[in-house]
């Protein structure tokens, strides 16, 4: 077969990826345009709001998918806004999709309520919230300034000053004081005016109001851009582990991931790498348009490594054995996953991954390198951040494992702070554009009696289970941005750290900010279905800029 041709459109595809997958998120453009309430007009999709004020708004509001009636003939635009209502509208406005979370954030919402999914999709990005005690409150009627509070979030607006209120309403006063600074931006942003001098904070927001609202979003043109646009994810990188090659393609075919890592190489005494190439995997890889980049790995030998790192011999042998398999399969990479390295291989271990990017992209081939948060510890003594930084084409950050098996003390795999403090050190060494963080998709069942001896690892599947069994109990932990869930068995009280829906957005949302090359999940197969929506929804409200 002539390989030449296939060799070809591989490197296009690894072209058109670096050039789209910058996590920023690129954003297709429009032409200014946004629709017009006039426009909208034309066509009148219900019976009782030929007289309402809002009229064009409502129709504006169906048409673009936004808003329904409460029939197929009546919209009842004087009826109150229920909250649940106002979570459905504000999720289709802002381009999302619904997130059925496996673990429920509300006691008082069932997974089978209609708008279960609108609600926990707005809970994940942090801009609706409960009413303490873990209830939501679907039924009730949200008010004037919870509508403003709502409204600023959506659109990104961080608190401003909102001594002008007075000036501007007669009732200011009665504006609760944590809502004034979204009542001030509401004024500015011309979503929400009031009437007669007054802006009846405490009154019901009706559904021809919300319509009013929503619709002023649409009408400017550099938002309707946005929200209408296009997001590019970046590189989403999926390592396989402890799944068959069927298996596999099954978890990243339902699955965002756009780059695959198999486990198929690995060190050995004799230098000879190992070959596990599945040519099924390649094949199948290569029909549904995603990348190959398999593991190169040391299964954390520090001894083998330290042979091979060690010897010129030996680091040129293993390059050109991996060399030759990346040209014979049509590669598009090779992700290094070397763990365990002695801190005095830490000059070779940059002279390795130099000469081997260098003979990697002579064969159009990029490198990859894993490497744990930097945390000054003799784990990671062995890489040198910036200067692997400069020559490897990504370098991966492993952002978990802040509480290891076998840890004497019970905790977060990955806490936000952590996470975060783990990614800004590494920012301050490299660019941004060649680091991928790689997420949990596991956590840990841990003894809160012998966390060292006494705990487990466990998949998101296990540990939503677990948050549903009789006598768990469950609290969201502001410190750690996560669940924790705790339950007592065979007299040992136990916990949960999750990472789940929720916790793993918070987490994109932070990430993303900072305009890197992507994701990574290790491992695949261990989350639920809902986390995947849950990080596209992440990317695409951090990729806003109102």
């Amino acid at each position: 077969m002539n390989e030449q041709p296939i060799k070809q459109v591989r490197r296009w595809t690894r072209t058109a990826i670096a050039l789209l997958g910058v996590f920023s998120m690129s954003i297709s453009t429009f032409t200014g345009w946004a629709p017009s309430v006039q426009a909208a007009a034309a066509k009148t999709f219900f019976t009782d709001t030929a007289n309402s004020y809002a009229k064009e708004a409502i129709d504006l509001l169906v048409s673009e998918g936004i808003a329904t009636g409460i029939s197929s003939t009546r919209f009842e635009p004087k009826k109150a806004v229920s909250r649940a209502e106002f979570a459905a509208f504000a999720v289709r406005l802002l381009g999302l999709e619904p997130v059925s979370n496996d673990i429920n954030p509300y006691s008082d919402i069932s997974k089978s309520a209609w708008y279960y999914g609108s609600v926990a999709a707005m809970t994940n990005l942090s801009i609706l919230e409960g009413k303490g005690q873990g209830t939501f409150q679907p039924g009730a009627s949200i008010t004037r300034e919870e509508a403003a509070a709502l409204l600023s979030r959506m659109l990104k607006r961080q608190s401003t000053s909102s001594a002008s209120l007075n000036a501007l309403y007669k009732d200011a006063a009665s504006i609760s004081d944590w809502a004034r600074p979204y009542v001030q931006n509401v004024y500015v942003l011309g979503l929400m005016q009031g009437s007669d001098g007054l802006f009846r904070p405490k009154d019901k927001v009706t559904r021809e109001e919300a319509a009013m609202m929503l619709s002023a979003v649409l009408q400017k043109p550099v938002w309707y851009s946005q929200l209408k646009g296009t997001v590019s994810e970046g590189i989403q990188l999926g390592w396989q582990y402890d799944s068959t090659t069927s298996e596999f393609k099954q978890q990243v075919a339902r699955s965002p991931v756009n780059t695959l890592v198999p486990r198929w190489f690995f060190l050995n005494g004799s230098m000879q790498l190992t070959n596990q190439t599945d040519s099924s995997l390649l094949n199948w890889a290569e029909a549904t348009g995603r990348q190959v980049w398999p593991l190169l790995g040391n299964r954390s030998n520090a001894a083998l490594t330290h042979q091979m790192l060690s010897s010129a011999t030996n680091r040129n042998f293993v390059i050109s054995q991996i060399t030759a398999y990346v040209k014979q399969y049509g590669l598009e990479g090779i992700n290094v996953d070397f763990e365990n390295v002695l801190p005095e291989d830490r000059a070779n271990m940059t002279v390795f991954i130099t000469a081997l990017t260098a003979s990697l992209h002579a064969a159009g081939a990029v490198v990859s390198v894993d490497v744990s948060p930097d945390l000054g510890t003799d784990w990671t003594e062995a890489f040198d951040y910036a200067a692997l930084g400069e020559v490897a084409d990504y370098m991966i950050l492993m952002g978990y494992e802040e509480h290891w098996n076998g840890s004497p003390n019970a905790g977060s795999v990955a806490s936000l702070s952590w996470l975060e403090q783990a990614l800004d050190t590494m920012l301050s060494q490299m660019d941004s554009a060649k680091i991928i963080v790689a997420l949990p998709l596991y956590t840990r069942d841990w003894s809160l009696l012998t966390p060292a001896t006494g705990s487990w690892d466990i998949t998101l599947g296990e540990q939503g289970s677990r948050s549903r069994t009789a006598g768990t109990t469950k609290h969201w932990d502001d410190d750690v941005w996560q669940y924790v869930l705790k339950y007592v068995a065979n007299g040992t009280s136990r916990a949960i750290w999750a990472e789940e829906a929720r916790s793993l957005s918070v987490k994109t949302s932070m990430i993303s900010e900072r305009g890197i090359a992507g994701l990574a999940y290790w491992y695949m197969g261990g989350e639920t279905e809902d986390v995947w929506k849950a990080i596209s929804n992440a990317i695409r409200f951090e990729s806003y800029r109102f």
